[in-house]
């Protein structure tokens, strides 16, 4: 029987995973593939802790020349991480004829163009289906099943730390400081969780979508990017007064030959699906031109779930060697030459509806002072609450607005904000409703 040979550079928690899917899966891999799935090297910093499986040593070394540079080497899996070294290996593995499977989405992000430039002039595949959405097979799913389809928009529940939190602040009535202490506690979330909690590895991921969804390359400093850290539970109560629940969402939308590229809070109705993803869960809404939406939810991270979508594009590339047909499937689901960079949406010019919280003094006229400066600029109210004071002189008043373009909402905003009878930053979070 054929042999596929694979070397892994980065024996962390994904590299043990892999390691698993090896010593559990080779029976099912091998009749699904008609060839044998072979790890043959294995290269890491640290060869010494024990990751939880068992491993030959003759197949661990700190030289990761070893895995790129090896003959007997024709899938290269890097689970190194980070830019660098995790880019210099990349390319040198494509260098020396090595397929790469990649989890990196930060890598990607960033480096994409120049990675898959020089595989495909050496002839050579680099998947990526684990950098988005840990086990759910979304890229290939957009690469293949609904390659004929013009995609209208993408929402994305991206990052399983940021969903976790939002999940445990809407159940219990939590705030924000105390939900993320308990969730670094329990593992959920970094020591330092910058990237997480501030839309950054969100914001990777919605960059790879993008290109894959409407053909266009975006740089990450185009992605408009909002983090959680100043949603309350104030906000998150008063959201299900109204019939919403608060997730970070990745959007993408394609509006009059320009692309909105977004990451942020966004209230979304209760009933919407997306509304039901909660823990450390992920899930992307795709709408098509012909397949209508498409939602493909499940574990976003994790140790086997993204394992799993390393293995399966090792799987897809052994596939392709078998058959002599390398680069059947573009990378990024449409040729290279026909990726452009395509106009991105000022985020002052987007169109959305809105929920704005002012705090104000508890006095009569308020309510009136404040819509009157949404009316001139042209901001309707929708709705509006204003709960009794509770014997203190500060009172929320909350509104939901019609659509509105940003640039009007920001400025009618700062306008608020100078009246005596404001007391705090008026704060506003955006609302989809288009996603029921």
């Amino acid at each position: 029987m054929q042999e596929v040979r694979v070397g892994l550079l980065g024996f962390g928690t994904i590299g043990a995973g892999v390691v698993r899917v090896f010593q559990h899966n080779a029976p099912v891999m091998s009749d699904r593939l008609g060839a044998t799935l072979k790890l043959v090297r294995i290269a890491d910093l640290d060869i010494t802790t024990d990751r939880g499986v068992e491993v030959e040593p003759g197949l661990l070394t700190t030289d990761a020349d070893q895995v790129l540079t090896a003959p007997e080497v024709d899938v290269v899996i890097e689970l190194v991480g980070g830019y660098e070294p995790a880019r210099s290996f990349v390319l040198k593995a494509i260098e020396h004829g090595k397929h790469v499977v990649t989890a990196n989405k930060a890598l990607l992000a960033k480096y994409g163009d120049e990675i898959l430039a020089a595989a495909s002039k050496k002839g050579v595949e680099v998947m990526f289906e684990a950098s988005v959405g840990g086990g759910i097979p979304i890229l290939s799913a957009i690469k293949e099943n609904l390659c004929v389809n013009r995609f209208r928009s993408i929402f994305g529940i991206l990052n399983g730390t940021c969903n976790y939190i939002l999940s445990r602040m809407t159940e219990e009535g939590a705030a924000f400081a105390t939900v993320l202490r308990d969730a670094q506690q329990q593992g959920y979330a970094e020591a330092d969780p910058t990237f997480d909690i501030e839309g950054v590895d969100t914001a990777h991921k919605l960059a790879i979508l993008l290109t894959l969804c409407f053909g266009t390359q975006v740089d990450l400093e185009q992605i408009h990017l909002e983090g959680i850290s100043q949603i309350s539970a104030v906000d998150i109560q008063f959201a299900r007064q109204f019939g919403y629940k608060i997730k970070l969402l990745a959007i993408g939308k394609e509006v009059d030959g320009e692309i909105e590229a977004r990451v942020h809070p966004t209230m979304i109705p209760q009933n919407a699906p997306l509304a039901d993803v909660d823990g450390v869960f992920n899930a992307v809404r795709l709408v098509g031109d012909f397949v209508g939406p498409v939602m493909l939810y499940g574990q976003g991270a994790g140790r086997d779930a993204t394992a799993s979508a390393v293995m399966g594009d090792v799987m897809a590339i052994a596939r392709n060697l078998l058959k002599n047909a390398v680069g059947r499937t573009p990378a990024r689901a449409h040729q290279e030459w026909a990726i452009s960079r395509r106009p991105i949406r000022a985020m002052h010019e987007i169109v959305s509806r809105y929920y704005l919280r002012f705090t104000t003094v508890d006095r009569p006229g308020v309510v009136a002072q404040i819509a009157r400066v949404l009316g001139n600029f042209g901001i309707g109210i929708s709705s509006m609450m204003q709960p009794e004071g509770r014997h203190v002189d500060t009172v929320a008043i909350v509104i939901m607005t019609h659509e509105a373009r940003e640039a009007d909402i920001r400025s009618a905003l700062a306008e608020i904000d100078l009246l005596e009878v404001v007391q705090e930053q008026s704060h506003f979070i955006r609302i989809e409703n288009s996603i029921e």
